[in-house]
């Protein structure tokens, strides 16, 4: 009897041309799990194709609403977007679908988990780390890592053994999408000084074609999650199918980033995620209005470590445990109203409210009914610079300096732009002696 290998299986060339090679390989009967993580394809005839390949058994899962309420919400939470950027749509997906692949693993009781990742990108420390941290026993198997094929000789080999090759082998791009975001790369966008070409975008319209006049949308928070669009309550994964379509209207979304992967590689990437960029947008506006300041700067490094754990592949660590619990706890008072503005390529948060709110207009008020208490200032202002007033008395007075001086000099060199003497200079960039 054949052990088996469950296979996370795409439906595409190379996941394709792995369910032959595993049996010819390893001698292994072969699981093909799909899972729908917002995908725009046809499931049926992906299913079809895995079992006409050879999969003894192939498995179709809808995952979406357990992708958007346990893996997409959270990372907004946090406000994760790595290195500024990339919403991370990818790596969000691929903890979840290591989850998915170890739960079927375990209950066909199979010995093998494989998965279609090269050995040059970041997909495969997302699964393995993942797979590893799930289920330690189970081996790992990755076949285009393994096989050392080209694209051309991986193409030959599927003609020979009669496997369908996809429609999509002939784009000139790599793709992969899901609810919070499409990624693209490959062909003319590894160029980094190549404009990407009008096709590479098919979520979001070209500035050129987008209305000219802007639509206003009202996106409503509880607890930092988004739970209505335009006053209407709606689900969650409704609400992301609904804003990726408004925002894409108006070509909201489109990402063109130098990336630095985990494994040492700069990479070109080009994303759309229209849903992603408005939901950050909005979420980060609201925080604004209801956490203090301390609050806001110390989350702002949750965020970048957040941001990065998701890249790098650790999801299902306790240091990601740590960090949810803290993100979890910031968001007790996160809820409210953002008007966000859409028009030709940008989002732009244009109101805000929320019954936590921090902002008191009557503190904030240069008009009548102005509530601050100004003589107070004095006193602020004696106590907050005491400390820079007293090193001013014990270094700089003692010594008989004085202080800088701010005016234009006489240029005592003939470097050009330089504006200040020599000695006037060193005063300012060192603070004196």
């Amino acid at each position: 009897m054949s052990d088996k290998v469950v296979l996370a299986y795409s439906g595409g060339l190379d996941t394709s041309v792995a369910i032959r090679w595993l049996k010819e390989k390893y001698k292994l009967d072969v699981i093909a799990v799909t899972i729908d993580v917002g995908n725009e394809k046809d499931f049926s005839d992906i299913r079809q194709k895995a079992l006409r390949v050879g999969a003894v058994k192939a498995v179709v899962i809808d995952a979406k609403k357990t992708f958007v309420n346990h893996f997409i919400f959270p990372a907004l939470l946090a406000d994760a977007i790595y290195e500024g950027q990339y919403p991370l749509a990818t790596a969000l997906s691929r903890p979840l679908m290591a989850k998915l692949l170890v739960d079927t693993a375990l209950e066909e009781q199979a010995s093998f988990v494989a998965h279609g990742c090269t050995g040059k990108g970041n997909d495969q420390v997302r699964f393995e780390v993942s797979i590893n941290a799930l289920a330690p026993n189970i081996k790992i198997i990755a076949p285009a890592r393994e096989w050392g094929m080209s694209r051309q000789e991986t193409i030959r080999y599927a003609k020979r053994h009669n496997i369908p090759i996809p429609v999509t082998v002939a784009s000139p791009y790599s793709i992969d999408e899901n609810l919070w975001g499409k990624s693209i790369e490959c062909g003319v966008l590894e160029d980094p000084w190549a404009e990407p070409p009008e096709d590479t975008y098919t979520w979001t319209k070209s500035t050129t074609k987008t209305p000219n006049e802007p639509n206003y949308i009202e996106i409503g928070f509880a607890e930092g999650i988004p739970v209505s669009l335009n006053g209407q309550e709606v689900d969650s994964v409704g609400l992301l199918h609904r804003l990726n379509e408004l925002a894409g209207e108006h070509g909201v979304g489109q990402i063109d980033h130098i990336e630095n992967r985990l494994v040492g590689i700069k990479s070109r990437e080009i994303y759309e995620a229209p849903a992603a960029t408005v939901l950050l947008q909005a979420h980060q506006a609201l925080e604004t209005m209801t956490l203090a300041k301390d609050q806001l700067r110390f989350k702002q490094k949750v965020a970048v470590e957040y941001a990065d754990l998701i890249y790098n592949g650790l999801w299902f660590t306790r240091f990601h445990q740590d960090l949810a619990a803290y993100v979890r706890n910031t968001q007790r008072f996160v809820t409210g109203t953002v008007r966000v503005k859409l028009f030709k390529g940008n989002s732009s948060v244009v109101g805000r409210k929320s019954p936590y709110s921090l902002y008191n207009l009557g503190l904030a008020t240069y008009d009548k009914g102005d509530k601050f208490d100004q003589s107070a200032s004095v006193g602020f202002i004696h106590i907050w610079g005491l400390s820079a007033r007293n090193q001013a008395e014990a270094q700089l007075l003692s010594q008989n300096e004085s202080p800088p001086n701010l005016s234009v000099t006489k240029r005592t060199k003939k470097k050009k732009g330089r504006l200040l003497n020599e000695s006037n200079s060193r005063t300012l960039s060192a603070g004196g002696q």
